[in-house]
C-alpha cells in the first residue's frame, strides 16, 4: 500500500518539483488562540455565500416587468407585482429546498458581516495593524465596505416593499454628490428613480459575478499577505518573542480543525435558515413608488448609515440659487467615509504620535495600549450610537418615545458618551497596568525567596 501511495507521488514531484513548497506548507504554523478563528469563520460563510447564491441565480429572474400573480401565496393572489419579486415568491414558496436555501443565503451574509467587524476589533485591539502588516489591513477594511455594498445589493434584488424603499435612499444620497450625482443617477438607474428597469440586471450582475469576484480577490490577496508575514501572535511565555514563531501546524494539527470549523459553521447557518426566519418578502409586499412605510428594518450592517442621515441636522450648502451640496451627501456619504479614513489612516497616525517605527509580530493585550484602546472604545462607541439611533422608528412604536426627543438626546449623547467612555476606558487600562505591575513584583520577590531558600538548604544553613 505505501508503494501504491509513494509511485503517484514520485510521478508528481518528478515533474513537477511541488514537494519542497507542500513540505513547507505543511509545516506552516498557526496560532493556538481562538479570536484568530473569527477570519475563518468569514471565509467559511463566504463559501457558504457562494453555494446557496448559486442555486438562487438558478432561478431568480431579474426584471422588474409587470406580471399578476397566481401562485400558492393565497394573499397575494392577483396582484400585480415584478418579474423579479414574483421569482423570489416561488424560490421562498414553491421550489424545493428554496426557503431553506433562500434564508440560509441571508443568515451567512448576517454571519459573514459580523465576523469580519469583530475580526477587525481583535485587529485594531491587538494592534496586529502594524508594521509590516499595513497593507493586510487595508485590504480588510476594503473588504468590509465592500461587502457592505454587496449585502446591500443583494437584498435590493427582491423588489418588495423593503428594499424599493432602500433603494429610494440610495438614490437620494447618489443624488446629493456635488457635480457628479445627477449625472450618475441618470447613468446607472437609466432615468429618475425608480428607472426603466436596467438598474435591476446591472445589480444582478454586479451582485452575482463583479462584487463577488472582487471579493474573491481581495480575500486571496489578504490570506496571501497573512501567509507571507505570517500571523501574530499573543505572548504567553519566554518562547512568544518577535523573531520566533510558536503554534499548531498546517497538518496534522490546523487542517482537521479548519474542516471541523467549515462543517461546524455551515452546519449552523443551514439550521438557521431552517430553523429561524429572516426578511419574510411576502408580508412586505411588492415594492410601489407610493408607498412608504411598512415597519421593518434594513439588515442590520446597514443601520449605522441609517442612524447617520435620520441624526444629520438640516444643512445644506447653498451657493447663490444652487444647492452645491444637500443634505444626504452628510450622512450617507461622508459618515461612511471619514469612518472608513479614520480607521485605515490610524496605523500612520499612531506611528506618528508613538514614534514607533519598528516591526511588531508579537500583539499587545488592550491595556497594554491605553490611548489605542480609549481611543478605539470612543470611536465604537459614537459609531454604535449613530447604529441604535438607525432604530428609532421601532422605538418610538414600541416604546412611544417621543421621536424629537430621541433626537435630541442622541445629538447630545453622540458627542459626551464617546468622550466619557474615552477617560473611563484608559482610566481602566491604566489601573490594570498597575496591577500588573505590583503582581509582577510580588511574584518576583517570590520567586527569589524561594531562591534564598533553595540556598540556604543546600548550604544546611538554619531556615528562620
Amino acid at each position: 500500500m505505501s508503494d501504491r501511495i509513494a509511485d503517484p507521488v514520485r510521478f508528481i514531484d518528478e515533474r513537477t518539483a511541488a514537494a519542497p513548497a507542500i513540505k513547507k506548507a505543511l509545516r506552516y504554523l498557526f496560532p493556538d488562540h481562538w479570536s484568530f478563528l473569527l477570519g475563518e469563520i468569514a471565509l467559511y460563510a463566504f463559501i457558504v455565500l457562494i453555494a446557496t447564491g448559486t442555486y438562487l441565480a438558478l432561478f431568480f429572474e431579474p426584471s422588474v416587468a409587470k406580471t399578476v400573480y397566481h401562485g400558492s401565496y393565497a394573499p397575494l393572489r392577483g396582484r400585480e407585482m415584478s418579474e423579479a419579486y414574483k421569482s423570489v415568491l416561488e424560490i421562498s414558496l414553491t421550489y424545493k429546498a428554496g426557503l431553506l436555501i433562500r434564508q440560509t443565503h441571508h443568515w451567512a451574509a448576517d454571519v459573514f458581516m459580523a465576523s469580519i467587524v469583530l475580526h477587525l476589533m481583535r485587529v485594531f485591539f491587538t494592534g496586529a495593524f502594524r508594521k509590516p502588516r499595513e497593507l493586510t489591513y487595508l485590504i480588510g477594511l476594503l473588504l468590509l465596505f465592500t461587502s457592505l455594498l454587496e449585502g446591500y445589493l443583494g437584498y435590493s434584488l427582491v423588489d418588495d416593499l423593503l428594499s424599493g424603499i432602500g433603494l429610494a435612499i440610495g438614490y437620494g444620497v447618489l443624488l446629493s454628490l456635488p457635480f457628479v450625482g445627477g449625472p450618475l443617477g441618470i447613468l446607472i438607474f437609466g432615468s429618475t428613480f425608480p428607472g426603466k428597469g436596467v438598474f435591476e440586471s446591472r445589480m444582478y450582475i454586479a451582485h452575482v459575478f463583479l462584487i463577488p469576484a472582487l471579493l474573491a480577490t481581495l480575500i486571496g490577496l489578504h490570506l496571501a499577505l497573512v501567509a507571507a508575514r505570517h500571523h501574530t501572535q499573543f505572548r504567553r511565555d519566554r518562547r512568544h518573542t518577535q523573531r520566533r514563531l510558536v503554534g499548531v501546524p498546517m497538518f496534522p494539527g490546523q487542517a482537521p480543525r479548519s474542516l471541523a470549523l467549515l462543517l461546524i459553521v455551515a452546519a449552523v447557518l443551514f439550521l438557521l435558515g431552517g430553523l429561524v426566519q429572516i426578511n419574510p418578502i411576502w408580508q412586505w409586499g411588492p415594492f410601489e413608488p407610493w408607498l412608504a412605510t411598512n415597519g421593518a428594518q434594513p439588515d442590520w450592517y446597514l443601520g449605522w448609515l441609517i442612524g447617520a442621515l435620520r441624526l444629520m441636522p438640516s444643512f445644506d450648502v447653498v451657493v447663490g440659487h444652487y444647492t452645491l451640496i444637500p443634505n444626504p451627501f452628510w450622512g450617507g456619504v461622508a459618515f461612511p467615509l471619514l469612518v472608513l479614513f479614520v480607521l485605515g489612516a490610524f496605523p500612520w497616525i499612531e506611528r506618528r504620535l508613538t514614534g514607533d517605527r519598528s516591526s511588531h509580530n508579537l500583539l499587545d493585550r488592550p491595556r497594554d495600549a491605553p490611548n489605542r484602546t480609549a481611543f478605539g472604545v470612543a470611536f465604537l462607541t459614537w459609531v454604535f450610537l449613530v447604529f441604535v439611533f438607525g432604530a428609532s422608528d421601532r422605538v418610538y412604536v414600541l416604546f412611544g418615545l417621543s421621536y424629537e426627543t430621541l433626537l435630541t438626546a442622541f445629538r447630545v449623547a453622540i458627542w459626551v458618551v464617546p468622550a466619557l467612555a474615552f477617560l473611563v476606558v484608559r482610566r481602566l487600562c491604566l489601573q490594570l497596568q498597575h496591577a500588573d505591575r505590583i503582581e509582577e513584583r510580588r511574584e518576583e520577590a517570590e520567586q527569589e525567596a524561594e531562591r534564598e531558600h533553595a540556598e540556604r538548604v543546600r548550604r544546611r544553613e538554619p531556615v528562620l
